[in-house]
């Protein structure tokens, strides 16, 4: 792979998160019976006409102004034409030459803190077509419209991505910032979040791109890279023994790990585009534009830098807990009660015990069963040496297991560290008086025993003695014995 460079763009499909479609009032509500939720528009009766839905647009132009995009002042709407059981009309409606949305840019942040700018080409609205079903139906497939009409902006990256860990880097940064608009709920079980895959490669040092094959409906991070990667082998392998990549529509099997082929890729003229005779062109005007601009969050970007600035986190850390709005939130409401000077202590609960128990129980920040309130007070037996960090790992799992508040659990099991000098020093002369060999041995330079004096009280103690004074007082006494 030294000698070839990949060359990838994605094109995402998200959901807008309107009650009713893009051109009818039918619910977009996921999970209803098969074609419960299909008017005669979504089934395209003769007479019937299209009707915009302005949250749609309005849901568009948020996208826009939070990637620093130009929002047209004028955009068509097209027919797409294209024969598909599943796509009553016979076209879809989408748009062509003149998008909502043009030329915009999205910085990502990769592993290792190297930061890439991606440009984003264009995003424009158009609708879902419905969905074949198979299962169940014996020698037949059944049609399910429910999904004909649902709102989707498609947002269109340019080739700028050259790996497949740049790829779900960029997937990932669209999914935070769609569900932080509040525009998608980002679900890729439930297909409202998905993508193409453009992937192509080419002699390293070469400007002209290779020729792509296109991956459809992509709905996991870990299928988009495992995707292209299968693609980008394949690829290389064909065109190293000789042969020649075609243009063409491919789908991932996940089961083999595989890519296999779909169709030839179609051109845009092949789909006979032409501006929908039935919708008038979109105009958008200025109020509108800074209406919208009034109602953008704190981006995730703007959320970390400020985490950075004011609580001191490093930029992976302010990066992690900006990735969600929903996460962010909760640990601001932790700091908030814990105070600014531990907010390090806050993140690295927030990110360690705390992600890890909910990653464990399959539940999102929301359902979390420790509230920012209870972790925060436990946190401040911390801050005042009530527990050490140890024995505040049990506490904790005490705390979501049966959801009792941090103090009771430490006065019900007798968990207060030890603090009083005087009790620890005299733990530690019966250890040191338990352990004479250990004790020369560490007199005579071996100074990684020192960690078993350690053990040895903590053992005694059951874990209770404040760790810093025991640290403190075993080096005096063992410095004093020797």
């Amino acid at each position: 792979m030294a000698d070839w460079e990949v060359v990838i763009g994605l094109e995402i499909h998200a959901q807008l998160a309107t009650r009713t479609k893009i051109f009818s009032g039918s619910a977009t509500a996921y999970g209803a019976p098969p074609n419960t939720q299909a008017s005669l528009v979504d089934l395209a009766y003769p007479g019937v006409l299209p009707v915009l839905n302005a949250e749609a647009v309005r849901m568009a132009v948020k996208f826009g102004l939070a990637i620093g995009a130009a929002v047209a002042p004028r955009s068509v709407f097209a027919r797409k034409n294209y024969f598909y059981p599943d796509l009553p009309k016979g076209y879809q409606i989408s748009q062509f030459e003149h998008p909502v949305v043009q030329r915009g840019t999205l910085t990502i942040m990769l592993d290792d803190g190297v930061t890439k700018t991606i440009g984003v080409t264009r995003a424009h609205l158009e609708e879902d077509a419905g969905k074949s079903l198979h299962e169940g139906l014996a020698n037949a497939s059944g049609i399910d419209l429910n999904r004909a009409g649902t709102p989707l902006l498609e947002i269109v990256s340019e080739p700028d991505m050259r790996s497949a860990k740049e790829a779900v880097a960029y997937m990932k940064k669209i999914h935070t910032l769609v569900r932080y608009l509040e525009i998608c709920d980002g679900n890729m079980q439930e297909g409202s979040f998905r993508c193409d895959a453009n992937v192509s490669v080419r002699p390293r040092g070469q400007e002209k791109f290779g020729t792509r094959a296109e991956i459809k409906n992509l709905n996991s991070f870990r299928f988009v890279e495992k995707a292209i990667h299968f693609e980008v082998a394949r690829q290389v392998e064909l065109i190293e023994s000789g042969g020649k990549v075609i243009q063409e529509t491919r789908l991932y099997d996940s089961d083999k790990d595989e890519t296999r082929s779909m169709r030839s890729k179609e051109e845009a003229n092949d789909y006979r585009y032409f501006p929908d005779p039935d919708l008038l062109p979109l105009e958008i005007g200025a109020a509108f534009i800074e209406t919208v601009r009034a109602t953008l969050p704190e981006l995730p970007d703007e959320k970390a830098a400020r985490f950075a600035a004011e609580l001191g986190l490093s930029v992976y850390d302010a990066g992690v807990l900006s990735a969600s709005r929903e996460l962010g939130a909760y640990f601001e409401a932790v700091v908030a009660e814990l105070g600014a000077p531990h907010a390090k202590l806050a993140a690295n609960w927030v990110m360690g015990e705390l992600s890890s128990a909910l990653n464990r129980d399959n539940l999102e920040i929301t359902a979390s069963r420790v509230s920012p309130s209870a972790l925060s007070g436990m946190l401040e037996r911390i801050v005042d040496a009530t527990i050490s960090g140890k024995i505040a790992k049990d506490v904790f799992e005490a705390m979501w297991s049966d959801g009792r508040a941090a103090d009771d659990i430490i006065e019900a099991q007798g968990l207060k560290q030890i603090t009083d000098a005087g009790a620890i020093e005299g733990v530690i002369d019966s250890v040191i008086a338990a352990n004479p060999k250990q004790l020369a041995d560490y007199r005579a330079g071996k100074d990684k025993l020192f960690g078993f004096f350690v053990g040895q009280v903590m053992k005694a103690t059951g874990g209770k003695a404040n760790p810093a004074q025991l640290n403190d007082l075993l080096k005096a006494k063992l410095g004093a014995a020797s």
